[in-house]
């Protein structure tokens, strides 16, 4: 009865249908489709525990040669069932054969901006942890794929060389569906998202930076005794929890197009299937146990449904699966260590656990380049104010004493600028073939060493930030113009409404004098933007209304007013833009602990932000605190209600 077989023909039928081929298309665009990678499997098989079962009872599997096996059928035990793998690992085998022959070869894939993952599978009590980890006298996979990939980074960053690389480190823990940060165990349960780019990531997750293994041992060998570990019948130190190592390695090009790689590998230390009769698990270690089996149970599901090409693929169901949905069906190079054990009480689990990983090596990934331009690829342009308004908008924007003073060549600097502006506004919609003819006709004039800025030797994606940025100024400067209308009509149709209410206070008979004189009331007055701005004597203005108070009882009947209450509260212009300015950089560079300073800002809130920056970049402005999940717009105004009057009333309280 061969396994194998059985798979490769429902491999084969399924393979036009496979959820890996649709679902992780090439970044280059769908006429370029990068080259599948199959999900490789290897099987090692731990010796026995003591020598007293080695020799009563037969071992349950058999090796056959480098790559295949066999266990006795327990319906049958004249038959035997046959399975067949990338690399079959023996009892005598050593955990530098397990390394050279399946993991390293996946390293160079990093140095290419490409994604790996490594998963060590089997039962509890095969011997996971000690393939992942290892000992000091026989270190695992983990130790050693450290210290050759740091060595790689070093030799292909040294001096001479096109590319500058980086490597930085996370440690954490997936326990009771809560993902727990090893490096930082007191920032509490941490949420997975996914980016635009179908990337997965954790924000708030600690990174380390490495440059040596004595760096990395520095933070992994704290962080590893905060893991969960405990007790149970069949091995005295289980894992409690799933334990993922991510180690990232950023590559930046020294020279012109400045491109940026990253790669990420993942190196997976699963928490074994336990069966809760023969491990006499009860209470927390009860709980963790089904944790542990529901995981793998969703893992199992996902893996059959990537083999059956189903629409939707179970990531969702787990975090676990959450967080591998990279490594299976994804854009990673995976590699899957199964662990097994020779023991008959071990025989259901060593079944389960072959089956699983027969049903694994026929996913399918996509793996791709990660590849972009660096952010300060191109210095951004800084305009003034006058070259965003343009000549005559900016003799209007000046107060009436202020003359236009300067030579004729700063008067033609602005329009100079917007003619720039223009042609980058042309490039956004050309035909991509006449803008690669455009940018080499740039860059022979600027060989021949003609003057001006090399506007077409923008790249596209700083071009459109660059557009957008014109944009949205454009925008704004159409919006102040309203509102500065606006204000003018106001201001002549009170002057309008003056008259009339002197000729009705002329007319009024005269109050008796046992009757209370009312005061006269403040009007406020809306004034023309240009007004409020000369009146620089004070930071804060407030103008109240009074309140109108019932007249007291007299002979004379009269009608009754009813008192209103109206308060008015009137900030600088100056003043709000500073406390706007030092608002937004609160939120672009701030802390958690210098957010939760902030009013109606706590924990939850804190995340939320430092995760919506980690993904789309800095606030432009305030108000884009709208777009953060879980913060609506209500919640936005409340929020700059009561954190500008409070920056205002700081900056007006401190000395000058």
């Amino acid at each position: 009865m061969d396994i194998d077989a059985k798979a490769k023909t429902r491999g084969r039928k399924m393979a036009a249908a496979t959820s890996g081929v649709g679902r992780c298309l090439s970044k280059v665009g769908a006429s370029r489709r990068p080259p599948p990678a199959r999900v490789r499997v290897a099987v090692r098989l731990r010796p026995f525990m003591d020598e007293a079962t080695k020799a009563n009872e037969p071992p349950c599997v058999r090796g056959i040669d480098s790559c295949s096996l066999e266990v006795a059928n327990w319906r049958k035990y004249q038959e035997t069932l046959k399975y067949q793998f990338d690399a079959f690992y023996g009892e005598k085998s050593t955990q530098q054969d397990i390394y050279v022959g399946s993991v390293q070869p996946i390293l160079r894939h990093l140095l290419e901006g490409q994604n790996a993952s490594v998963l060590a599978y089997g039962p509890t009590g095969a011997g996971k942890t000690h393939t992942m980890l290892g000992s000091p006298e026989q270190p695992g996979v983990i130790p050693r794929a450290l210290m050759d990939l740091l060595q790689l980074t070093r030799e292909e960053s040294a001096e001479g060389r096109p590319w500058d690389l980086s490597v930085t480190m996370s440690y954490l823990e997936i326990y009771q569906e809560k993902v727990l940060d090893l490096l930082d165990p007191a920032s509490g349960d941490l949420a997975i998202r996914e980016d635009c780019r179908g990337n997965i990531l954790i924000p708030g997750l600690t990174q380390k930076p490495i440059t040596s293994f004595s760096e990395f041992e520095q933070h992994f060998l704290p962080a590893s005794r905060n893991r969960v570990v405990g007790a149970t019948r069949l091995n005295q130190r289980s894992s409690r929890s799933h334990a993922v190592l991510l180690v990232k390695v950023d590559q930046r090009e020294r020279l012109a197009p400045f491109r940026q790689r990253e790669g990420k590998l993942y190196l997976i230390d699963l928490a074994g299937s336990e069966d809760n009769r023969r491990t006499g698990n009860q209470g927390i270690r009860l709980k963790e146990s089904g944790a542990i089996n529901t995981s793998l149970f969703v893992l199992g599901k996902v893996v059959d449904a990537l083999n059956q090409g189903l629409p939707r693929i179970p990531y969702r169901d787990s975090k676990l699966t959450r967080l591998l949905q990279d490594s299976l069906g994804g854009s990673a190079h995976s590699i899957i260590i199964a662990n097994i054990a020779p023991e008959r009480r071990f025989y259901l689990d060593t079944v389960s656990a072959l089956n699983f990983t027969a049903r694994s090596k026929e996913v399918i990934n996509r793996p791709f380049t990660n590849e972009s331009l660096q952010s300060h690829a191109l210095a951004p342009v800084k305009l003034s104010q006058k070259e965003l308004l343009g000549p005559s908008e900016a003799k209007k924007a000046k107060g009436p004493e202020e003359e236009p003073t300067g030579s004729p060549e700063s008067i033609a600097a602005p329009a100079s600028a917007s003619q720039k502006l223009s042609v980058l506004q042309k490039l956004s919609n050309m035909d991509p073939a006449m803008l690669e003819n455009l940018l080499n006709l740039d860059r022979l004039l600027g060989s021949q060493g003609s003057q001006g800025t090399p506007l077409l030797n923008t790249p596209k994606r700083e071009r459109m930030v660059l557009i957008k940025t014109v944009e949205e100024k454009d925008l704004e400067i159409e919006r102040l113009k309203m509102k500065q209308k606006e204000l003018e009509a106001k201001v002549l149709a009170q002057e309008a409404l003056d008259p009339k209410e002197k000729e009705n206070t002329c007319l009024q008979p005269l109050p008796s004098c046992t009757g209370t004189v009312a005061k006269p009331l403040k009007k406020a007055v809306v004034m023309p933007l240009q007004l409020i701005q000369k009146q620089t004597e004070s930071k804060i203005h407030i103008l109240k209304r009074g309140h109108k108070r019932k007249p007291e009882p007299s002979d004379v009947s009269e009608p009754v007013e009813k008192a209103e209450d109206c308060w008015e509260l009137q900030i600088s212009p100056e003043l709000l833009a500073h406390g706007r300015k030092r608002l937004l950089d609160l939120l672009n560079e701030g802390s958690a602990r210098d957010l939760r300073s902030l009013q109606r800002i706590g924990q939850k809130k804190a995340q939320l932000i430092m995760g919506w920056r980690e993904l789309h970049g800095p606030f432009s402005k305030v108000e884009d605190l709208e777009q953060v999940e879980g913060i609506s717009g209500k919640q936005v105004e409340s929020f700059l209600k009561a954190n500008l009057l409070s920056l205002a009333a700081d900056q007006h309280s401190a000395p000058s």
